[in-house]
């Protein structure tokens, strides 16, 4: 039985498969002719920004969605070219000195397959969690700027002009330059396309809807805009010979679907596409497992983020030996496909299949269709992906994020994807360790009236002369323990009169190796000042651990269940020795202490926190 489960969780197709049930095909069925007429265009389109030839995009998403229909885990995620892994494609093969369609076309599918074998071996090895290692807002500023850049890059199809480059820096200068040769017909064409799918999808269902059309019918229809778009441009280009006229035509498109082979592998090729695999594969595992996991929680399913990897590794490969180039989860298909209502990930296999009919019977129907049509779907597209509040917000909330959203955002659009999402990446893995490096400590003191501990800083609240009370609000290991050695040296150093530190322990998941040397010798080290060392609220697997190297046996203090028990004993501990040096009471606080006579109970001049403790109670 443990096995046959290991086999569903590897590929769970056997898991719901025989499940399967005619109520599910219907409603599969009809999520894939929606997304079908959604994707088609659309995977045309993303093909162009990779540099691609057009057909490459359906055998991507063919492929990448009949195999992640046998591996991936999430029911509605919809895997095909996407913007911003197309545009990273673009930019990884731009830095190869590639000659000629087939040479470029050949990197692509190789890239595509070490982008695949990565996600496959990270999967195998269970380490989908690495996914919670990226910071979500340095992959927004990534998606935002790369937004830009293909809408920017998409204006020369607009305009019906030549303007080349992988960054905002190169292509505005050259659309600039070439604003002069606008085809004035590609334009007016280009701005009639946007015109007619935002329509579609904003305008037409209120129109069918209040003309009696049915809400599911209504919503299919206003969906097909970019499909309707297109079939009116290609006609419209047939009959006005717009090739004639300087309007570029997609042109020919081979018919039948491609041979199976693996891609060519080049040595040289392979050492310069390995870092952008990578970072491709990473970004398209994100924004796949960010979406999935937002249908998923609507629907109470659960995502499985290892077999996530195994999935799409296995889609980006085999799309690599269908001649396609790299796949990930899209946002708005899936939307889509959930909206429209499919149960299973067969959706994706019937979709699939339409695109395979497509890429049979349908291709020559392709050639008239305007490059600046597929341009203006792509504007359209990348609009949403547009967000530029995270800087206001990252400003407000965190500098520190600030500035890797901002390294991100201005290096992505200043010198390209690659360098823009690596330093993003990087800066916010940097910033985490230093946080990370400085943990946060309090000084704490007891709420009057309660067993309550909160800082001195923020409550006004009871502390003792001769005890240091510290919380420690981070796990303990070897990158901040040296942080908290210097500041509980700081602290003492500041109290002369000190006889006890009490680590409290409450928030501390994890004390390793590192961390209990650190202790040790910070209690070492107060021992031989005449100061003792307590913990309290320690967890149980921590006091596990530490039971079993003798810690406990070579501690000066005690280890208390709770920090009011263990101030409490402290108190009772020291009463004797107080009552002989005073014969009267102390001031408890974390101000300055002041005597005050045994027979006058009184507050403290000077502070209205300071409280007298009788000491005989």
């Amino acid at each position: 039985m443990k096995q046959i489960g290991a086999l569903i969780r590897f590929i769970p197709i056997l898991g719901w498969l025989p499940r399967y049930n005619q109520v599910k095909l219907v409603d599969d069925l009809v999520a894939a002719v929606i997304v079908a007429i959604m994707l088609i265009p659309q995977t045309l389109a993303y093909a162009l920004v990779a540099g691609m030839p057009a057909e490459t995009g359906l055998y991507a998403s063919l492929f990448g969605l009949t195999v992640y229909c046998v591996f991936g885990s999430s029911n509605t995620l919809s895997v095909a070219p996407v913007a911003v892994v197309s545009l990273m494609t673009a930019a990884a093969l731009a830095k190869l000195e590639l000659s000629g369609v087939s040479q470029y076309t050949s990197a692509a599918f190789a890239l595509t397959f070490l982008s695949g074998a990565f996600l496959l071996v990270l999967g195998l090895l269970r380490l989908g969690f690495m996914a919670n290692f990226i910071s979500h807002p340095v992959i927004s500023a990534f998606i935002t700027a790369s937004a830009v850049i293909i809408a920017i890059s998409q204006l020369r199809h607009l305009l019906g002009v030549e303007a080349a480059g992988q960054s905002v820096l190169e292509l505005v200068p050259a659309l600039v330059f070439a604003v002069p040769e606008t085809n004035l017909i590609s334009l007016s064409l280009g701005l009639a396309s946007i015109t007619g799918i935002l329509w579609c999808k904003r305008g037409l269902a209120t129109q069918l809807l209040k003309r009696g059309v049915s809400e599911s019918l209504a919503g299919t229809l206003s969906r097909a805009g970019p499909v309707l778009v297109a079939v009116l441009a290609a006609l419209f280009a047939f009959l006005f010979r717009l090739d004639e006229r300087g309007v570029q035509l997609l042109g020919e498109v081979p018919a039948g679907l491609p041979d199976l082979q693996l891609p060519a592998f080049i040595v040289e090729q392979l050492r310069g596409l390995l870092g952008s695999a990578v970072l491709i594969a990473i970004i398209g595992f994100v924004e796949s497992v960010s979406v999935a996991q937002v249908m998923a929680a609507k629907r109470r399913e659960r995502i499985d983020l290892d077999q996530e990897l195994v999935g799409l590794g296995a889609a980006n490969m085999a799309v690599s030996a269908g001649g396609g180039f790299p796949v990930s989860g899209g946002f708005s298909r899936s939307i889509v496909n959930f909206e429209a209502g499919a149960a299973t990930p067969a959706a994706g296999a019937f979709t699939a299949l339409i695109i395979a009919i497509v890429a049979l019977f349908l291709t020559p129907a392709l050639f008239w269709l305007p490059r600046v049509c597929l341009a203006s779907t792509i504007l359209v597209a990348v609009y949403p992906l547009l967000d530029f509040s995270m800087l206001g917000r990252s400003w407000r909330y965190s500098k520190a994020d600030f500035v890797a959203v901002a390294l991100t955002l201005l290096l992505t659009l200043a010198i390209g994807v690659e360098i823009g999402v690596a330093t993003g990446v990087l800066v916010s893995i940097l910033i985490h360790l230093y946080k990370e490096s400085k943990p946060h400590v309090a000084v704490v003191g007891r709420i009057e009236g309660t067993e309550h501990f909160r800082s001195v800083d923020r409550h006004g609240v009871e502390t003792f002369e001769n005890q240091l009370s510290i919380r420690i609000d981070e796990s303990l290991y070897f990158a901040n323990t040296r942080y908290l050695e210097e500041l509980i040296f700081e602290l003492v150093a500041d109290k002369p009169k000190l006889e006890h530190v009490v680590l409290m322990c409450a928030a501390v998941n994890r004390i390793d190796l590192s961390a209990l040397e650190t202790l040790e010798k910070i209690n070492e080290i107060l021992s031989g000042l005449g100061i003792k060392l307590h913990l309290s609220e320690v967890k149980g697997p921590i006091l596990d651990r530490l039971a079993t190297t003798g810690f406990f046996k070579s501690l000066s203090g005690k280890n208390y269940l709770s920090h009011n028990e263990a101030v409490e004993d402290l108190r009772a501990s020291d009463w004797h020795l107080m009552h002989r040096q005073c014969c009267g009471c102390f001031v408890e606080r974390s101000k300055p202490y002041r005597h005050v006579d045994f027979g006058q109970p009184r507050m403290a001049k000077g502070s209205a926190s300071f409280k007298i403790v009788d000491c005989r109670s």
